[in-house]
C-alpha cells in the first residue's frame, strides 16, 4: 500500500483537529459570545475585530460574514477603520495570545478605552486572554515555539513542517467563525437570501 502523500497527511491532521476541537469547545463560552453579539446587533453596537498574519486573514472573512448579517463592522488596521469607543467589542483572535501587535492594540482599547474585549485563543491564561471580558477557547497550537510573536517568527524564517504551528489553530477557528455565523443567522431570523442582498455587487 502506497504511503499517503503530505497533503493528505496534513489535511487529515488539520481535519482530526477540527474534529477534536468541537468536542472541546465551552459551550458557556459560546452561549456568552452569542448572547453579547445578538444583543450588540439590537442596540447597534460596533464590531471591531483584529488578528495578525493569517489570523488577520480569517478574522476579514469574519468581518465581512458579520457585515452581511447586518452589523456595523470594522477590522483593526485598515486605513478607514475609526477609532474605538466604550460602546463597541473588540474581537481579537491570536493561537498563542501572545502576539505584540494584537495584545497591545487590545489594552489600549480595554485599559485606555473601555471596550468590551472578546479574546478568542487556544491559550486561556495567556496576556492576551487575561485582558478579555470573554475568552473563547480554541484547540489549535500543541506547543509554543522558541518565538511565539508571529512578526519575530516571520522575520527569522520560523517555520515548521506539515501543518505550521498556526496553521492547526487558524483552520480550527475559521471553521469556529463559520459555525458562529450560523448560529447567529438562526438567532436572528436571518437567512441565506438576506445575506446575499448584502453581498458585494462590485468585486
Amino acid at each position: 500500500m502506497a504511503e499517503l502523500r503530505t497533503l493528505k497527511k496534513a489535511m487529515i491532521e488539520i481535519s482530526g483537529n477540527i474534529s477534536t476541537a468541537v468536542q472541546d469547545i465551552n459551550d458557556a463560552q459560546v452561549d456568552q459570545l452569542v448572547e453579547l453579539l445578538v444583543n450588540g446587533l439590537k442596540s447597534n453596537r460596533r464590531i471591531f475585530v483584529i488578528g495578525a498574519g493569517r489570523s488577520g486573514l480569517v478574522v476579514r472573512a469574519f468581518a465581512m460574514r458579520l457585515m452581511h448579517l447586518g452589523f456595523e463592522v470594522f477590522v483593526v488596521g485598515e486605513t478607514i477603520t475609526p477609532a474605538v469607543t466604550e460602546k463597541d467589542i473588540l474581537i481579537a483572535i491570536s493561537g498563542s495570545g501572545r502576539t505584540k501587535l494584537v495584545v497591545e492594540s487590545s489594552r489600549i482599547a480595554k485599559t485606555n478605552v473601555g471596550t468590551v474585549l472578546v479574546v478568542i485563543t487556544s491559550y486561556p491564561d495567556s496576556p492576551l486572554a487575561q485582558l478579555a471580558d470573554l475568552v473563547v477557547e480554541i484547540r489549535g497550537r500543541t506547543k509554543i515555539m522558541e518565538q511565539n510573536d508571529y512578526i519575530q517568527r516571520q522575520i527569522k524564517g520560523e517555520h515548521s513542517p506539515l501543518t505550521p504551528l498556526g496553521t492547526l489553530f487558524e483552520s480550527t477557528v475559521s471553521a469556529f467563525l463559520d459555525g458562529l455565523i450560523s448560529e447567529l443567522m438562526e438567532k436572528t431570523g436571518k437567512d441565506e437570501k438576506y445575506l446575499a442582498e448584502r453581498h458585494a455587487v462590485i468585486e
